[in-house]
């Protein structure tokens, strides 16, 4: 399975720099993140305009190559957005397909999440986190039901049954006491092959087994996935990047700047791996980018259900001059 993890929060500043921002800025997206230099090729178009008066956050606006809505919110950045406030996506049909609320670019509070059809499909609610943390904490569930109005949980006590985001099947269900994941819980992951029953009380994970399509189980403890991290979390990560990128002398000498959206794979040992340019700047910044990353020492690699996984992150380095 690949996690796509964007650090939408960290941006390595090579220098400070002020200058005159573009009235409305256009960018052509596929839905694993990857810039276009045409909307042919891409899935959806996002255009960011400037604050409204009074504001300092940036109006973010997604469609798909239709011409409907897909995305409406604010961003404290231009790109990529770190998303403030309330932001409601939609369907291609029109329909709403949520509406959340984000605080230093992580979802916070109730989210409301509907069917296509236009029934509500559930209300979860996020704590808040520490915008330094890199933990993904379960959210609670306070309603849920299927795709005809009929009730499954309310009051956050009932039993759930969760879809996969195209709601073809149910990935997951049990038992909700008091809006937290109690008892057993039983699921199915499609991408890998497996089966999974995993036990819980009173929202806390305690331990599940994992199953596989040749038989083989797997027994895990804490979570079901934990992200790769690198040693000493996303500030030290930061700190290694600024520390470590030297400013190619072509780009400073045009006075050349942007942000450069790189992904790569975190490998099962930790290592890094698959460095691609998702978004480019200029070659000699999208170099110096990808050289960095090809040699950051080795992370603590992810897991899922119990075994190493390869883990796809997406990151931004913003490279400006004074």
């Amino acid at each position: 399975m690949k996690f796509v993890i964007t650090f939408l929060s960290l941006f390595t500043v090579i220098a400070a720099f002020s200058q005159k921002r573009p009235p409305m800025n256009v960018y052509y997206l596929n839905d694993k993140g990857k810039y276009f230099d045409q909307l042919d090729s891409a899935t959806f178009l996002r255009i960011v305009k400037l604050p409204d008066s009074g504001s300092v956050l940036y109006n973010v606006f997604e469609y798909y190559k239709s011409g409907k809505n897909k995305l409406i919110s604010k961003s404290s950045k231009i790109d990529p957005p770190n998303f403030e406030g309330q932001c409601v996506t939609f369907y291609e049909s029109g329909r709403k397909r949520s509406t959340s609320f984000y605080k230093n670019g992580r979802q916070t509070g109730n989210v409301y999440e509907y069917y296509p059809n236009g029934k509500i499909y559930r209300v979860i609610s996020y704590p808040e986190r520490d915008p330094e943390s890199t933990d993904d904490p379960d959210y609670q569930i306070i309603v849920n039901q299927d795709s005809l109005g009929k009730i499954q949980v309310t009051d956050g006590n009932g039993y759930y049954k969760g879809f996969n985001t195209k709601f073809q099947y149910i990935d997951e269900e049990g038992p909700v006491k008091s809006n937290k994941r109690d008892s057993i819980w039983k699921g199915k992951d499609v991408n890998q092959k497996i089966t999974f029953e995993e036990r819980y009380n009173s929202g806390i994970f305690v331990s599940g087994i994992a199953t596989d399509s040749t038989g083989q189980r797997s027994e895990y403890l804490g979570s079901r996935s934990v992200a790769p991290q690198f040693k000493g979390g996303t500030t030290a990560f930061s700190k290694y990047l600024a520390s470590h990128i030297i400013y190619p002398d072509y780009a400073r000498a045009n006075d050349t700047q942007g942000v450069v959206v790189l992904s790569f794979i975190v490998e099962k040992d930790g290592k890094i791996n698959s460095v691609k340019v998702n978004k480019s700047v200029e070659r000699s910044l999208d170099d110096e980018a990808v050289r960095v990353l090809k040699h950051s020492p080795v992370w603590k690699p992810g897991t899922l259900y119990g075994k190493p996984v390869r883990v796809m992150y997406s990151v931004p380095l913003n490279f400006a001059l004074q």
